[in-house]
């Protein structure tokens, strides 16, 4: 252990700096011991929500683990439908705005609410499934031990269980480092391997059979209509046209016979077979058709095969552990013993949602989320969608696009705290294309500069309103603030980086054009204020003194939070970077013309710009709250009485919804420092679904299915990664130039440990506490300076050198 200097604070206001070597207090304060978190069950999955997931931001599988047969659900996370968009689909929508803001600002709602419907324009494109890989390993003797089980500091699924007296293990992981599925099938004792595998799709195809290798190719649809649209040709196959696909099953090696047919491989008398599958496809960018400007999807599928032959299968597992968990392993969590891992995981949460006690449940639950971030979503890949890149249907649910009114943003919350920074850029990344297509959508359908972006978008940076040309209702089609918030990702990214060569290059100039849109954008109102208009609040309707029911008004608080969010993140990057300090002038200007935030008759944050009631009292976005969280804005500290609105907001809202709803409610709560309320909506996303039980969709449901997958439901990933961030802003929250520890501290954890989360201005933290108390702390700072540390209501002023332990110590 090298020689460190120590800084050590005590929270008792006593402050002292002392130079020691660190080998006794560091070995008391190491790191959380790694607990073995593992997802398992006593059977093979009948259902998707029963298997268990495995992937490299590319490739995505789903591993189901049956005994006499077995399947291996594929995707790969740039095979959509369609094409790229035409930005200018409606090109003269920017003619009917006045008309609307003429009826809104006359009141009359419910024509506004009629004419807002010519700004719209088409859906979004779906993602797709490549297909499926069938194992038929024929009858088997009698089975004992069966255990199905993802690992997930390894990334590592197996499948171990006896039949008379051999053992049958199947090991499978999705390498990031060689971009390729590995799967080996091994028997120990007298019983032979003897298997066929083929492959399927749902999409249009062709398998082909030659010595060891599958080979499938096939197309996606030209458009596929969303799930919960009507339509007499939901799905639409063009030929040449459409995304085409390659998918490779090798058999690497193995000791076994392999013969084939036309349609499978046959591998008999074997003690081990080794498949090796690659998949690619031919999207080349969001604005290249992938039929006739298309990469070659076979040539990458073989060249990934071909990059894996100098490794051996032992070779490719350390390439791929070793690469994991270079990220995952940055965190470590402890709530608690446990006695309750010798349950299977539906167990478990039939036994958590039963009311006992599982507090390293919820620890495997945050960790999971951060499995999935990894998985879902690396640098150089596209986003994760809603769910993740995770997919069974033709016709997903939401079409598995990018919901951008909360969604897709909440995919990202836990990525920058829990230590995964890497994997918001394909966010960050992707923003730069919505800024091109959101361009044409701002001059087309508002006659504005700069970029936006409305309620959905896809993997072709589809920016415009939804609604199929007028079908919408505006309360979700026409919703245009999506650009404003994605962009706030931007300036978060910073906040935790601190690395302004990507603040100026890459971070400014998106965010500038997101906040150009909202000053062409709004327009003076009656009262002096500027005003969005016309402006809706996601998804949730208003119900006027006059009984009109609508989404469509001017000055909605949720644009408002939002664009506080950006504008006030702007002028604080300009200060940074000295770069336009006349934009920042006119940001400030703006912002004193905001209408500020109001408190209703109830005691709450007014979401209308009047003091309407909701349509639904209980609606499960929460948008007017977003300068709580994520945003800044509102605080118990700054805004008192703001913050006291928000709570009384929460608490007519009530803690039930949907998973992701569920999800965002614990961490607005923690946000209010009410760990039981945090921790109830914690409880109610560990609440088991029964997929063998559930019918149809559920607004007011939430929980988690037997794999942990968050159950809207239907399964949608959002609710996961928002949950995995919440539990999170209990423990660590930053912002307004301070790192607050324990914050939201539930009684259920009385004792506990965490490492590695982090905080926004550079800052890696450590923490400890024991019977609900704060033990102690070390905070490691990016960089050399002064910083403040908030724990039991007391505010410390530290100062910590780039790398070095600053000790905060309770007393």
């Amino acid at each position: 252990m090298k020689k460190v200097f120590d800084k050590i604070a005590f929270s008792s206001g006593v402050y002292q700096t002392v130079f020691i070597f660190l080998f006794t207090f560091l070995y008391s304060c190491q790191k959380a011991e790694p607990k073995k978190h593992t997802i398992w069950f006593k059977e093979p999955a009948e259902y998707f929500e029963e298997a268990l997931p495995l992937g490299n931001g590319r490739i995505g599988a789903m591993i189901y683990g049956g005994v006499e047969q077995d399947q291996i659900l594929l995707n790969e996370g740039t095979l959509w439908s369609g094409k790229p968009v035409d930005p200018a689909m409606n090109p003269e929508a920017y003619k009917h705005l006045p008309a609307v803001r003429e009826a809104l600002f006359s009141e009359n709602y419910e024509l506004a609410n009629q004419l807002i419907k010519k700004l719209q324009g088409s859906f979004s494109e779906s993602y797709q499934p490549v297909g499926t890989l069938f194992f038929d390993f024929g009858k088997q003797g009698q089975i004992s031990d069966y255990r199905r089980k993802l690992d997930l500091e390894s990334a590592v699924s197996t499948v171990e269980y006896t039949t008379g007296q051999t053992q049958i293990l199947r090991e499978s992981f999705v390498s990031f480092p060689d971009q390729v599925m590995v799967v080996r099938f091994s028997a120990k004792g007298k019983v032979k391997l003897s298997f066929s595998v083929k492959t399927d799709s749902p999409l249009p195809h062709v398998v082909a059979v030659d010595e060891k290798r599958l080979t499938m190719t096939g197309n996606a649809p030209v458009h596929v209509v969303p799930s919960y649209w009507d339509s007499v040709h939901p799905v639409e196959f063009a030929e040449g046209q459409g995304m085409q696909f390659c998918l490779l099953a090798e058999v690497a090696v193995t000791d076994g016979q392999i013969t084939q047919s036309d349609s499978l491989l046959q591998v008999d008398d074997a003690s081990f077979a080794e498949f090796r599958v690659s998949v690619a496809t031919s999207f080349n960018g969001f604005d290249k058709d992938p039929a006739t400007e298309g990469k070659d999807e076979k040539a990458l599928a073989v060249n990934y095969l071909i990059q894996t032959q100098q490794y051996s299968y032992d070779q490719l597992k350390e390439r791929h552990i070793r690469d994991f968990q270079s990220y995952y392993n940055r965190v470590r969590i402890d709530l608690g013993e446990s006695e309750l891992d010798t349950l299977s995981t539906p167990e478990r949460l039939m036994h958590f949602s039963n009311g006992g006690d599982d507090n390293d449940l919820a620890a495997l639950y945050f960790q999971f989320g951060r499995y999935l971030l990894i998985s879902s979503s690396r640098p150089g890949s596209i986003p994760a969608n809603l769910q993740g890149i995770w997919n069974a249907h033709v016709r997903p649910i939401w079409s598995s696009n990018y919901t951008t009114n909360i969604n897709v943003e909440m995919n990202y919350w836990p990525a920058e705290v829990c230590n995964l920074s890497e994997m918001h850029e394909p966010l960050i990344d992707f923003t730069a294309n919505l800024a091109k297509t959101g361009e044409i959508t701002a001059k087309t359908f508002y006659d504005c500069g700069g970029w936006c972006c409305h309620h959905n978008t896809d993997i072709w940076a589809m920016s415009n309103p939804v609604g199929d040309f007028g079908g919408g209702g505006a309360n979700w089609a026409n919703w245009n603030m999506a650009g404003v918030w994605i962009s706030t990702h931007l300036w978060e990214h910073f906040a935790f980086t601190r690395d302004t060569v990507y603040l100026r290059e890459k971070a400014w100039p998106l965010m500038k054009g997101a906040a150009q849109f909202c000053l062409d954008y709004m327009v003076p109102g009656k009262d002096g204020y500027l005003l969005t208009a016309p402006s809706t609040s996601p998804e949730n309707k208003y119900l006027t003194d006059q009984g009109v029911v609508g989404g469509a008004l001017y000055g909605a608080t949720a644009d408002y939070a939002m664009m506080r969010e950006l504008f006030s993140s702007l002028i604080e990057a300009e200060k940074i970077l000295e770069i336009d300090p006349e934009f920042s002038a006119q940001l400030s200007q703006a912002m004193r013309q905001f209408p500020p935030y109001k408190i209703g008759r109830k005691g709450n944050i007014r979401e209308w710009y009047y003091d309407w009631e909701d349509e639904d009292p209980t609606h499960r976005h929460m948008s007017h709250l977003f300068g709580l969280y994520p945003g800044h804005t509102i605080s118990l500290t700054e805004t008192p009485e703001l913050a006291e609105a928000a709570e009384r907001t929460l608490l007519l809202r009530t803690n039930v919804g949907t998973g992701w709803s569920i999800a965002w409610k614990m961490s607005l709560w923690a946000h209010l420092k009410n760990p039981e309320m945090a921790y109830d909506c914690l409880k109610r996303l560990l609440n088991y679904v029964d997929i063998r039980k559930e019918t149809g969709m559920n607004f007011t449901g939430g929980g988690a299915y037997a794999n942990l997958f968050d159950a809207h439901p239907p399964f949608q990933i959002d609710g996961n990664f928002g949950g995995t961030a919440g539990i999170a802003e209990m423990l660590l929250q930053s912002g307004n130039g301070e790192i607050e520890l324990l914050p939201a501290l539930p009684q259920a954890w009385k004792t506990g440990r965490v490492s590695g989360l982090r905080a926004r201005g550079g800052y890696t933290v450590d923490m400890e506490w024991e019977n609900g108390s704060f033990k102690k702390a070390i905070v490691v700072p990016d960089h050399e300076g002064h910083f403040k540390v908030r724990v039991n209501e007391k505010l410390l002023e530290l100062y910590g050198k780039r790398n070095e332990l600053v000790v905060v110590r309770n007393m």
